[in-house]
């Protein structure tokens, strides 16, 4: 039953179609967004067209930038022999906020499941090997460590190692099962400094 209307229940339908929102929460924003002044609105939909038309993969590292080398990968005082494999973007995100780390990242967009079918050539691992050519000394696998990400970090140890170079893997602190995103600055930092040779 349409209780609104068809422009505001086709918001609610819009919003609710966003990983993470209920109906109930697409509701509270519909209504606080008709109620926002027109140049909120404006601003919120001309940002939203703007990260849509402008928001790429770094050519390096593959994160979402909206330049061709993202902030991280262009800083010439990071250290390029150090790369840290991340499954997503907000992983990244999870460790530059430990202030900590000062090597460079790569992002795979994902991890190894057969169950869902992804498998080594749906994620973002020729791009590492094609960097793992250039003098990297460390590679640190900081995958989540569910079933997928476990599996994801052995498959990669077993990639990197016969080329020499220290592979390792964040260590204990991040719960099973546990995704980076949610997980606090301080853990995180103790997993990425307790890390162990794989």
């Amino acid at each position: 039953m349409d209780y609104y209307g068809s422009q505001i229940s086709r918001l609610i339908e819009q919003l609710s179609a966003l990983p993470g929102i209920g109906s109930k929460t697409a509701q509270r924003l519909a209504f606080h967004i008709v109620n926002m002044p027109m140049e909120k609105v404006q601003a919120l939909s001309e940002s939203v067209l703007d990260a849509k038309k402008n928001v790429r993969y770094c050519k390096q590292c593959f994160t979402m930038t909206d330049r061709e080398l993202c902030p991280i990968c262009s800083n010439p005082k990071r250290n390029s022999r150090q790369i840290m494999v991340v499954e997503n973007t907000r992983d990244l995100a999870a460790y530059e906020k430990t202030g900590r780390f000062e090597g460079v990242y790569h992002v795979l967009h994902g991890a190894i499941s057969p169950m869902l079918g992804i498998g080594p050539n749906d994620i973002r691992l020729k791009e590492l090997m094609t960097r793992l050519q250039g003098e990297v000394e460390e590679v640190i696998i900081a995958t989540n460590s569910s079933l997928e990400g476990e599996t994801t970090a052995m498959y990669i140890s077993k990639l990197i190692k016969p080329t020499g170079i220290l592979v390792t893997r964040i260590a204990s602190g991040v719960p099973v099962g546990g995704d980076l995103e949610y997980i606090d600055e301080v853990t995180l930092l103790r997993a990425l400094e307790g890390r162990v040779e794989l």
